[in-house]
């Protein structure tokens, strides 16, 4: 053996009993936060048979989620490099457990939705965390490359394993979806406690958390919903709607101005300049929201009409996450082969195709001709798109401001899944059959909300669509990397072809 071939030849990654125990640890944290996505989806119906909700309200178990989130995301990473990551991350699993605890235990909707904004807030501050915490420990290289592997895989098992586990607990009491991560967080807080490295706040002397700005910012989202939500009640033209309205504007614009005022804003509006962040903020909320916006009407519709159970709606539902969970492991492989803008002009096609025949076989009968093929193809745009728009995101972003381009973009992310509920439930509710009504009108009144859900996926796949046509070439830096302004960066050249 040459000693070019020794030099060439990989070092085993080998690893102590702690590192191990971290990555369990942060892996195990990063299962729980994408399993509290999912975990409500089935066991809605149940709960508005026990607390007397209507869609309207059952809506903000989802959405609430989304918005404590997305909303605060920006704002958890200022609040984490100033206080610091292991002090945070474990109180955040603290307060993770409490608010899941009162969850469970909840007796209004009020109540379980700000529950619900709480637990999106503590993902806020551990999912980037987490992988910073990775980052910091495990060493460049093959070491760090198996710990990300592992650590994405816990994360995109836990959509699938939120539908089964939901499916489950809920033939019990819906209350059991709540109580579950109770002990399990408490666990990872044990711990995190003992393996967690230790690190120093940021030393920086301004400590501008900029509650203003993060507070315009959710109140703003927070109201946009509310106001979406209760239009069909009271009316779109009652003062109370307008008033809504007219103030989430308001908060929005406030927002803006603080934000181009204060000396460190929690997002840059410069980064939206860069049109590859735009089509991918753009397209992976449109994707998110028609998803979530489907998973709405089809729990609600299966569990009517049908008269399925949650375990079997959990099931029905699998098909279209777990190709995505089965896919992690290769999704990098992927983009470098075939780029970004291929992959996900491919897969923002897949998933209206899916929403086009679920509305039209109208009452679905069986699952094999009438829910499986959907199911189907919505998973397989999540497989093509859903990797490749992280990507596509921050491509030629400069490395200091790449967690701001990334926080900007998840933000998006969560806000598409929230105001597409919104807007769902909201057609639904106005168009509500009476009952007692037949099977075939209660389908159509499915209809609307399906068809905005289809032109959402379509507006999703024509921003994916003027990705292949980009307007003009990035530089190209002398490491062969396409970049704005022709500096090197670490995302290879190839992963984002296209982009």
């Amino acid at each position: 053996m040459t000693a070019k071939q020794v030099t060439a030849t990989p070092a085993p990654v080998r690893w102590d009993p702690r590192l191990w125990g971290l990555l369990f640890v942060l892996s195990g944290n990063m299962l729980l936060d994408a399993l509290e996505v999912s975990v409500v989806i089935v066991a809605m119906p149940s709960i508005g048979d026990d607390l007397n909700l209507g869609i309207a309200a059952l809506q903000w178990t989802m959405s609430g989620f989304a918005l404590g989130f997305g909303g605060l995301l920006l704002f958890g990473g200022r609040v984490v490099a100033l206080l610091g990551r292991r002090r945070m991350y474990l109180i955040a699993l603290l307060v993770f457990a409490a608010a899941s605890l009162v969850g469970a235990l909840a007796d209004n909707g009020a109540l379980l939705t700000a529950t619900r904004f709480v637990k999106g807030f503590c993902v806020a501050l551990t999912a980037p965390t987490g992988l910073a915490i990775i980052g910091n420990t495990f060493r460049e290289g093959p070491a760090r490359n198996r710990a990300m592997s592992i650590y994405s895989l816990f994360g995109a098992s836990g959509f699938s394993l939120g539908l089964l586990l939901s499916g489950a607990l809920t033939q019990v009491s819906w209350r059991w979806t709540f109580l579950f991560p109770v002990p399990v967080a408490i666990a990872l807080f044990a711990l995190g406690l003992r393996l967690i490295p230790r690190d120093k706040p940021g030393e920086d002397t301004d400590r501008r958390y900029d509650l203003a700005g993060a507070g315009t910012f959710v109140a703003a989202m927070l109201l946009l919903v509310h106001a979406i939500v209760t239009g069909p009640e009271i009316g779109w033209g009652h003062p109370r709607t307008v008033g809504a309205f007219a103030l989430t504007a308001l908060l929005a614009a406030g927002f803006v101005v603080i934000e181009r005022s204060v000396p460190r804003p929690l997002v840059r509006f410069g980064v939206f300049t860069n049109r590859a962040l735009m089509r991918s903020a753009l397209g992976a909320a449109a994707l998110n929201g028609a998803y979530w916006g489907f998973l709405l009407v089809c729990t609600f519709q299966l569990q009517s009409l049908l008269d399925w159970t949650p375990w079997q709606v959990g099931l029905a539902i699998l098909p279209a996450s777990m190709l995505l969970t089965l896919a992690a492991p290769f999704s990098g492989r992927m983009v470098g082969r075939f780029g970004a803008a291929r992959l996900i002009a491919l897969g923002a096609a897949a998933p209206p195709a899916g929403y086009i025949l679920w509305l039209s076989a109208g009452t679905p009968s069986t699952y094999a001709a009438d829910v499986l093929p959907t199911m189907l193809l919505v998973g397989l745009g999540f497989l093509l798109a859903f990797s490749p728009l992280h990507v596509q995101a921050i491509a030629g972003i400069r490395t200091a401001e790449r967690g701001m381009a990334s926080g900007a973009y998840q933000t998006a992310v969560q806000l598409g899944g929230a105001v597409m509920l919104a807007l769902v439930a909201a057609l639904l509710v106005a168009n509500e059959a009476p009952e007692g009504a037949s099977a075939d009108a209660v389908s159509a009144g499915y209809r609307p909300a399906l068809l905005l859900i289809i032109a959402a996926g379509v507006a999703g796949l024509l921003v994916a669509l003027t990705g292949l046509f980009p307007r003009g070439r990035l530089p190209v830096s002398s490491s062969g990397e396409r970049t704005p302004d022709g500096r090197s960066h670490d995302i290879s050249t190839r992963a984002q072809r296209g982009a």
